[in-house]
């Protein structure tokens, strides 16, 4: 592998999914170091250990992840790294909400290996990648720009907060797996509720949930 080989994140919560993507990209993708992630919090732990990852191949739906939270949250804290989703919806909306949050890409996990392969490459090489037909949704607007924008303003770490409070978490129990004090997370929780417009932890969560999915893919 030379010294140019890309690196391209896999962050998916199937392993036997992760292994037969990787298997067969890399009859099209040459000199592609793949690396792996199955969950929100292990994604997050990867991106800040590796200083070169040239793309990120994220599933919408992982333990952590509501919805486009787990992809707002990246194009907010890692503009550089694109994005592209691979997911099991293939309707319009979801594509047309995906690039809205900022996605390089959208490809359904129903696309053949060579397909996929040449749609990550055009990923990586700067331009956008939509399913054929689905062209016309990168132009569409979306009246959900609020949750969005005001998620983006959240810190990584006040973002982990949230996500916990959506695993129903008490403050004390957050500050023991944080390894902070209490009076943190209490900071934390003021300034999650000031930059999200809500009042409590519940609405918080709300509005988190807000981002989920319509639907649970089969």
């Amino acid at each position: 592998m030379d010294q140019h080989a890309r690196s391209i994140l896999i962050a998916d919560d199937h392993p036997l999914f992760r292994q037969a993507l990787k298997q067969s990209l890399s009859l099209f993708m040459a000199d592609t170091r793949w690396l792996e992630a199955d969950s929100a919090d292990t994604l997050e732990q990867r991106l800040r250990a590796e200083a070169d990852i040239d793309l990120v191949l994220l599933d919408l739906q992982m333990p952590g992840s509501h919805g486009y939270s787990t992809l707002i949250h990246l194009r907010s804290h890692y503009p550089a790294i694109p994005v592209m989703v691979i997911s099991a919806h293939e309707d319009g909306q979801t594509v047309g909400k995906a690039i809205h949050y900022g996605a390089q890409g959208f490809i359904p996990k129903s696309a053949q290996p060579q397909q996929l392969a040449e749609a990550l490459q055009l990923v990586l090489d700067g331009e956008l990648y939509l399913p054929p037909g689905m062209e016309g949704l990168a132009d569409e607007e979306h009246g959900e720009d609020d949750i969005g924008a005001r998620l983006a303003e959240l810190t990584p770490q006040q973002y982990k907060v949230l996500q916990m409070f959506a695993e129903g978490l008490l403050n004390k129990q957050i500050a023991y797996e944080l390894d902070v004090s209490e009076a943190t997370i209490k900071a934390h929780a003021t300034a999650i509720f000031k930059k999200l417009g809500v009042r409590n932890r519940t609405q918080a969560v709300i509005a988190l949930q807000g981002l989920d999915m319509d639907n649970k893919p089969v």
